[in-house]
């Protein structure tokens, strides 16, 4: 038999399940690859925000990464959470020395507004992790916080986007999933734009909606997707989670990465 497309995520651990490695690894198997993980911080999280996060040593995470790509190999990877400047510059430095299509998700801060990136880290994405990355996938704070370009309307997405190109990514995809109307995003890499337009689904339960997106674009970037048909069909695999989103707790519940096989 022969092994799935190989996708390994670079994130920190959602205790709650419902972000971060979690809904990575659930997005992989929902999309028919093999999901591999290297744990960059650990969270005590839940429905309601983040309680707690700690992250490890540069160490584990070389030990991790290099165990996982030099036995098994690789067809994609996705990054998420990195929380410090030191763990930036170790993962640009470990994904230099892979040859794989490379989803960066400048993970900045939680669904409920906890800090997840210290502020001295963001010169090293901007000069490190970003001209390594295939597609960089900012919401519109990171965009902002990244560029100092505040997005306010769907006219102001491809300034946002080009600023985002000056770091060095092949493809900035900027979501403006915080405009009001259609979910609209723009993808580019500077010649080519593709506007992407999903219906709003009155659902309160997004909690993961960019982990879950960035995976399933490395998820299909594996199975050898070009960047916008992996872009097209991650963004219709999001949407539909999303209002198949459900509650869990008493806050924010998570989309639904197993939508396609619910049965009940």
């Amino acid at each position: 038999m022969q092994a799935p497309p190989r996708v390994l995520t670079v994130a920190g651990s959602d205790s709650g399940g419902g972000a971060g490695i979690q809904a990575d690894l659930k997005t992989m198997l929902a999309l028919g690859t093999h999901g591999m993980s290297v744990v960059t911080a650990v969270t005590a999280q839940n429905s309601l925000g983040v309680q707690g996060a700690w992250e490890l040593p540069t160490d584990a995470v070389v030990a991790q990464y290099r165990s996982v790509v030099d036995d098994i190999g690789v067809q994609a990877v996705k990054t998420g959470m990195l929380a410090s400047a030191a763990l930036a510059g170790t993962v640009a430095d470990l994904l230099a020395s892979t040859a794989a299509p490379v989803v960066v998700d400048p993970v900045g801060v939680s669904k409920h507004g906890d800090p997840l990136l210290a502020p001295d880290a963001l010169d090293v994405v901007r000069a490190r992790l970003l001209p390594a990355a295939t597609v960089v996938t900012p919401n519109l704070p990171e965009t902002a916080q990244l560029t100092g370009v505040a997005v306010e309307s769907e006219a102001d997405l491809p300034r946002a986007a080009d600023a985002l190109l000056a770091y060095g990514p092949r493809w900035v995809l900027v979501k403006g999933g915080h405009l009001r109307g259609d979910a609209v995003d723009l993808l580019t890499d500077g010649t080519e734009r593709h506007w992407l337009r999903a219906p709003r689904h009155p659902n309160r339960h997004t909690h993961g909606t960019g982990c879950t997106l960035a995976s399933a674009i490395a998820s299909r970037l594996a199975i050898g997707d070009t960047v916008p048909d992996a872009v097209a069909a991650a963004k219709e695999y999001v949407t539909a989670a999303i209002a198949a989103g459900f509650p869990l707790g008493k806050g924010i519940g998570p989309v639904d990465h197993g939508h396609r096989t619910r049965t009940a």
